[in-house]
């Protein structure tokens, strides 16, 4: 029996446990390489950098409240988006109806209800990779009567992909409040973003600089007992749905 009076050692079996669970429930469809990006229309590239901002915006898939000075939230997530299959058989050579995104992410309180955090991830078979960082103001700390109410404001870059550049940048407003140990939170929020094709000079491409502007809505639930936090979430942007979860140590 292994003893868990450790809290390494919880953390390590817990964050074990859940990337486990979290790759179990990833599709079994794969994403692949962007790069074939010379089969494509300007048109249809709008399309796949809608999709690619749609999932690769930052997701905290965390409530309102603050962690406060000495809070830390440690954890692994998954988010799956919706994808225009078509198009990136087209870019890829493999279809894609959903782009599953393993995540490695943290948090960190600071003085004055302010959080920060950051996030990396990569998909599956695929040569995304993806960074991102996050600041957080409180502007109410929430209560035993009063829900949170945060501000966050959050920028993501991707890498791998010699042929395309992405950049999010994203404003959202949200909400939480604690029931014992079930905290519902949502959101509403803007995104912002550039998508280039990098090397479209030098492979003849006719491809343009993409700029999508995208509203996102997001609800979820957070669980915790002791130190050993989970969460789900659901989000929509202009291009579909999407969902997430994370699993980790919140304390």
């Amino acid at each position: 029996m292994i003893r868990l009076r450790n809290p390494i050692r919880l953390a390590m079996v817990s964050i074990a446990i859940g990337s486990a669970l979290l790759l179990a429930a990833a599709p079994a469809a794969r994403a692949a390489d962007i790069d074939s990006l010379q089969n494509l229309t300007q048109p249809q590239f709008r399309v796949l950098a809608e999709d690619l901002v749609a999932a690769l915006s930052y997701k905290a898939i965390s409530p309102a409240e603050p962690l406060g000075v000495t809070g830390f939230d440690l954890g692994v997530g998954l988010s799956v988006t919706e994808t225009s299959g078509s198009v990136w058989k087209l870019a890829t050579g493999s279809g894609t109806d959903y782009l599953p995104m393993p995540r490695l992410m943290l948090q960190k309180g600071l003085p004055f209800g302010i959080d920060v955090g950051g996030f990396y991830a990569a998909a599956p078979g695929s040569n995304i990779k993806l960074w991102g960082g996050e600041l957080k103001y409180a502007i109410l700390e929430g209560n035993t009567v009063m829900p949170a109410l945060a501000v966050r404001g959050a920028v993501t870059g991707m890498s791998g992909v010699d042929d395309l550049d992405v950049e999010t940048q994203s404003v959202e407003l949200v909400v939480s409040k604690g029931l014992l140990n079930i905290t519902p939170y949502g959101g509403i929020g803007q995104v912002w973003s550039s998508v280039t094709p990098s090397s479209a000079s030098s492979l003849g491409l006719p491809l343009r600089k993409e700029s999508p502007s995208m509203t996102r809505v997001h609800a979820g639930l957070g669980f915790k007992v002791i130190l050993i936090n989970f969460a789900v979430e659901v989000d929509h942007t202009d291009t579909g749905f999407g969902a997430s979860t994370r699993f980790g140590l919140r304390w």
